[in-house]
Formats: C-alpha cells, sequence, structure tokens
C-alpha cells in the first residue's frame, strides 16, 4: 500500500515562505504524476501544481503560478511545494497526491494515492 506523508505546514505572516515536503513509500518512478492540492475550510478541494515524473514538467493554477514552485528529489522519494509571498486565501490543509496512470496536463482528476494533509495558516 502506497503512503504520502506530508510535512511542512505552519502559521505564518502575509508576505512569508514556507516549503512543504511529501515523503512517498514508493520511488517516484513509479508514479506518473505527482500533485498538491489544498483545501480551505468551507470550500472545495483544488488543485495547487502537478509534476510529470519523467520529465518534470509542472502546472500550476493561475492562483499559485509565480508563487509556489513544485519539485522533485528522486533520491529521497520526496516532492516538494516551495510557497513564497504567502497571502491569506492561501489558508488551507494541503495534501499530496500520487497517480500511476496518464492525467491530462493541466487537470486534477485521477489521482490514486493521498496524504493526511498539512495545515498552513496565513495570518495577515
Amino acid at each position: 500500500q502506497v503512503q504520502l506523508v506530508e510535512s511542512g505546514g505552519d502559521s505564518v505572516q502575509a508576505g512569508g515562505s514556507l516549503r512543504l515536503s511529501c515523503v512517498a513509500s514508493d520511488i517516484l518512478d513509479n508514479f506518473i504524476v505527482m500533485a498538491w492540492f489544498r483545501q480551505a475550510p468551507g470550500k472545495e478541494r483544488e488543485g495547487v501544481a502537478t509534476i510529470y515524473t519523467a520529465g518534470g514538467s509542472t502546472y500550476y493554477t493561475r492562483a499559485t503560478k509565480g508563487r509556489f514552485t513544485i519539485s522533485q528529489d528522486k533520491a529521497k522519494s520526496t516532492v516538494y511545494l516551495d510557497m513564497n509571498n504567502l497571502k491569506p486565501e492561501d489558508t488551507a490543509m494541503y495534501y499530496c497526491a500520487a497517480s500511476e496512470r496518464s492525467v491530462v496536463y493541466g487537470t486534477f482528476r485521477g489521482f490514486d494515492y493521498w496524504g493526511q494533509g498539512t495545515l498552513v495558516t496565513v495570518s495577515s
């Protein structure tokens, strides 16, 4: 059973930065795509960024492009989300997800495995 474990969530002031980590129990090459999602209180879960493990291609939503960076370290089976210039609207539980199947570029459907989440709180 694949396990994804997130860490790095914290409470920060607006304008601050955080790095989230997602450690997978399997090698990243066994997944086609890794992604970060988030869910704010009272809102639906939304995609944040994806990375295709083979070539490293990345995708960001309009809300995060230019501020967030998704990356991978295959030697550590870890995917990162570097978040800069954080805003109060970035407050959410952040989840890591993995897919063993192809995911259409620019979409966030079809992920097989999920972590338990790590909480990010941004105060103004």
